[in-house]
């Protein structure tokens, strides 16, 4: 007879509710996972407060995950019960041009459990084989259910190219701006310099390794970056990972001329960009979008190898039930949190 399980549903904006539901059973190609711990990112965050534009509701959140392989489905021979997994959150079509050519993070059909398909925040959820990753028995499942967020930041990291010897600054000290900020030194980048207008964050950033930080609303940023990359070398390669205006026109005016700008950070609103100084200063704006599942593996690999340090990250843990209240520490003490986890089952 089929169990029952609990999942969080976000009926509206800032409403979250409980519900009983069957234990999903696994299908060929398919593994049952029992969630373990849930990550709170910014695009959750949009999803709370109404504002993010692909997200309608009621839906099931939950895509920055870890947790157990309960059962397996037929055919499945890569995962066996007792496994640590973690979910590589896209739904893809596999067919269109961007899928046919590698580029599947950005199928013309894409989903994202959590956003346009329900996610994990339920006690066992159903995955395909192929889109799921081993972690480590050593790894702690808050680290697990941040290889998600480390992997957005392998990618970026990525689009810059061989970082090896070069100096980066990193816009935003947030959860990804540090990740990003670790994975540049972790990939051989000889000096890492983060900007933020938040102190807490700055000091996580020190915490985890990154040599230089800079307080934008203390410090000029523009003489750092002469002061410890030279006067006129300033950072090789930019990352922007603030998501707002100002931190933008930030790293628009503080680019050596010819320099590759990685936009990293969601942006809530359309921002503008100075293009006459992108043309005439040479500025590559560069997107980048989620990751692959190779990504995922190259996270796991630098947390394995100490290059990447996820544990600083965590702020707070909630408890499944507090769902919600986790979201209420967030809105009310932005200043003093980075990493929220939720704690589905011990």
């Amino acid at each position: 007879m089929m169990g029952k399980m609990k999942q969080a549903v976000m009926t509206a904006p800032k409403t979250i509710i409980f519900e009983t539901a069957d234990i999903p059973v696994p299908g060929p190609g398919e593994v049952q996972i029992n969630i373990k711990r849930i990550g709170i990112c910014g695009s959750d965050i949009h999803v709370y407060h109404g504002l993010h534009p692909y997200t309608s509701y009621p839906v099931v959140q939950g895509h920055e995950t870890s947790g157990v392989v309960t059962a397996v489905g037929e055919g499945v021979t890569s995962f066996s019960i007792g496994d640590k997994v973690t979910p590589e959150p896209q739904v893809f079509c596999g067919k269109c041009w961007p899928c046919e050519h590698g580029l599947y993070n950005i199928c013309n059909e894409l989903k994202v459990i959590g956003f346009q398909q329900n996610g994990t925040a339920c006690d066992y959820f159903i995955y395909p084989a192929d889109c799921l990753v081993k972690i480590p028995d050593g790894m702690s499942f808050e680290e697990g259910a941040l290889i998600e967020p480390l992997s957005v930041a392998v990618r970026a990291v990525k689009k810059a190219g061989n970082i090896k010897g070069l100096d980066v600054l990193v816009m935003g000290a947030g959860p990804i701006g540090n990740l990003v900020a670790q994975t540049a030194r972790g990939m051989g980048a000889r000096a890492v310099m983060t900007a933020d207008i938040n102190s807490f964050r700055l000091e996580k950033a020190s915490e985890c390794g990154i040599d230089y930080t800079v307080n934008t609303t203390k410090q000029d940023l523009k003489s750092q970056l002469q002061e410890h990359f030279g006067l006129e070398k300033m950072a090789d390669v930019i990352f922007e990972c603030t998501g707002v205006q100002p931190g933008l026109n930030a790293v628009i005016s503080n680019a050596r001329k010819g320099t590759d700008i990685i936009v990293v950070a969601v942006y809530g609103t359309a921002p503008s960009v100075d293009m006459a100084l992108v043309n005439e200063a040479e500025l590559k704006l560069i997107g980048t979008a989620r990751y692959n599942i190779d990504d995922f593996k190259t996270a796991i690999n630098l947390v394995g190898e100490g290059k990447v340090k996820l544990s600083p990250l965590v702020t707070d843990t909630f408890d499944f039930v507090d769902y919600g209240k986790a979201y209420g520490k967030i809105d009310s003490s932005p200043e003093s949190t980075m990493k929220v986890m939720i704690r589905v089952n011990d």
